[in-house]
Formats: C-alpha cells, sequence, structure tokens
C-alpha cells in the first residue's frame, strides 16, 4: 500500500507540460520546433495582413480567368472578356486621330504660309512636325537641331539652299543628291586637287584666302596670293565676296558658320577632294501633311527667313 501510495503521489507531484511552452527571456510562446537548441517563437501575422494577402489572391485568380495572363508556347490565355493591350491602343489612336482629323487635313491642303499665318494651325503643325523631326531627322541633325560635323544646324540663319518656307519643303521632298529622285537638288564641287586642276601650293594659298573671308587667322601674303585664284575657281559659286549662292547649292564662306570645319586643315581637304552629303527624299517615305510639319517646324526653329524678306533682297 505504501509503496502504491508513494508512487501515486510521486506521479502526481511530477512536471506536467499543459499548453505551449513560453520563452523565458521574450514571454513569448514557441511552436514547440526546435533546431540545434534554437527555439521558434509562436508570432504569427497580424490578421489585417492575412485578409489583405487573401484579397490578393483572389484578385490573381480572377484576373486570371477574365483578362490575358498567361503565356503559352506561341500564344496565349486571351481571358473570358476578350480584352487586349494591342487592341485597346488601336482604338485609343484611332480616336486621336478621328479628333484631329480635320486639322490635319487642313494642313495636308493649305499652302504653307497661309498655315504659318494662322497661329493655332501653326502651333499645331509645329508641334507634330517636332514630333516628325524626333522620329526622322534627329539622327543626321540631332535632337536639338544643331548638326553637327557635315550636317547642316538648322537653328541658325544660314541655308545652303534657301530659308524660306517653300525652299525648306523642297529640300524635304527632294532631299540633297538623292539619285532616287530626279527633282533632288544636286550640287558638286569639283576636286581641285584630285583632278589637278590646282596644286598643293595653290590649295593652299586659296585656304588662306578663304579664312580671310570670314575674318579668322590667316597668313596675309599667302591669303592675297589666293585672292586670284579663288575668283578664277571659286567665286562663280560661291560669290566674289564668299557670300554663297543659294541657287547653286554653294554655301557662304565669309562668316563663322562652318558645315564642316574651320580648320585650315579640313579645308584644304574640302578644296583638294570635297565631301558631297547626301540627304533623302522624304516624299513617298512622310505623306504631305507630315513633310508640311516638318516644314514649318524647321522654319520656326529661327533661322527661317520669310519669303517677302527674299523678295526685298
Amino acid at each position: 500500500m505504501a509503496t502504491n501510495e508513494g508512487k501515486n503521489a510521486q506521479g502526481a507531484g511530477g512536471p506536467r507540460h499543459s499548453g505551449p511552452e513560453i520563452d523565458k527571456a521574450t514571454g513569448q510562446s514557441t511552436t514547440g520546433h526546435e533546431w540545434d537548441g534554437i527555439k521558434e517563437l509562436n508570432t504569427p501575422l497580424p490578421r489585417w495582413w492575412l485578409w489583405v494577402f487573401y484579397a490578393c489572391t483572389i484578385y490573381a485568380l480572377v484576373y486570371v480567368v477574365l483578362y490575358p495572363a498567361i503565356p503559352l508556347i506561341k500564344t496565349g490565355t486571351t481571358g473570358l472578356l476578350g480584352w487586349h493591350s494591342r487592341s485597346a491602343v488601336a482604338r485609343e489612336l484611332s480616336e486621336v486621330e478621328a479628333a484631329r482629323a480635320g486639322v490635319m487635313e487642313k494642313i495636308r491642303t493649305m499652302p504653307l504660309e497661309e498655315i504659318a499665318a494662322d497661329p493655332d494651325l501653326s502651333d499645331t503643325a509645329f508641334r507634330a512636325g517636332q514630333s516628325a523631326f524626333k522620329v526622322n531627322c534627329v539622327q543626321c541633325h540631332g535632337s536639338g537641331a544643331e548638326g553637327g560635323f557635315g550636317y547642316a544646324n538648322l537653328n541658325d540663319d544660314d541655308w545652303i539652299w534657301g530659308g524660306t518656307l517653300e525652299d525648306i519643303h523642297t529640300t524635304i521632298q527632294h532631299g540633297i543628291r538623292y539619285d532616287q529622285d530626279p527633282e533632288t537638288r544636286i550640287s558638286e564641287m569639283p576636286a581641285f586637287g584630285r583632278d589637278g586642276l590646282l596644286d598643293q601650293t595653290q590649295i593652299a594659298q586659296v585656304t588662306q584666302y578663304v579664312l580671310s573671308l570670314s575674318g579668322l587667322p590667316h597668313d596675309a601674303a599667302e591669303a592675297e596670293a589666293g585672292s586670284p585664284l579663288f575668283a578664277e575657281n571659286c567665286a562663280v559659286c560661291h560669290g566674289e565676296n564668299g557670300e554663297g549662292q543659294q541657287m547653286l547649292g554653294a554655301p557662304t564662306l565669309n562668316d563663322a558658320v562652318w558645315l564642316y570645319s574651320a580648320d585650315p586643315k579640313q579645308i584644304a581637304s574640302q578644296i583638294n577632294n570635297p565631301k558631297h552629303g547626301v540627304m533623302p527624299a522624304w516624299a513617298g517615305r512622310l505623306d504631305e501633311g507630315t513633310i508640311k510639319q516638318l516644314t514649318i517646324y524647321v522654319h520656326g526653329l529661327g533661322g527661317g527667313v520669310a519669303a517677302e524678306q527674299v523678295s526685298a533682297n
């Protein structure tokens, strides 16, 4: 009896584990898991976070069912609604085109001078031309139309082929030395050195004379010797004083604007064996309305010449 009572008493007073174990350091209950003596605290996620997670999961499942979502080998799931982002963009673009169709038709059919005289129409054409310029012209003329080595700066008032609206329009339409357009603008400067028209000494003298025309540092004696050579070989296109001739596409030589460079070596190289740049004809690539928009934009950059100004000159 005593033995049994003792056993019962020991069993009654022995260690018991009722409920989760409490971590002494934090007072937080544990999960009962243990790794290398490290016990995991039981810290469940906040209730609000769980509800947000469940809501997002349900939303994602609904989206997958209704909209295109899962890519397959050659296509993808279309969704029950049949909606597609491409068709949505196409619809929006069609709506924009329809809304501005009247204005674009005016730009396409009206004379350039009348477009330029209408402030609202001119502003619309300028902005549309700016967008067209960024797509088609910045590769050569730069994002700001500032040009570069061999590419004309369209911001200044130096124009090789003329800066009126009609001049710019013709240049954009038919290009420069573009052999695929029979109406392209063509000017060919002779290769005075390569073809033996002038020797290297004479080319050096003409180079110094050209430098003198624009007031750049030069050798006065060499320039004096180059003056008659310039008159005999160059003035017929570039003018007696280097003022250029837009009708012939001969650039001005008596100012500070240079298509290639004002470096004497570069000038001599151009006289010896000239570079002839090519600009593509945009007629056929762009519609007439877009070409007119580009014309208005380029003319409005700051260097455009008014028709009456040309007439007065």
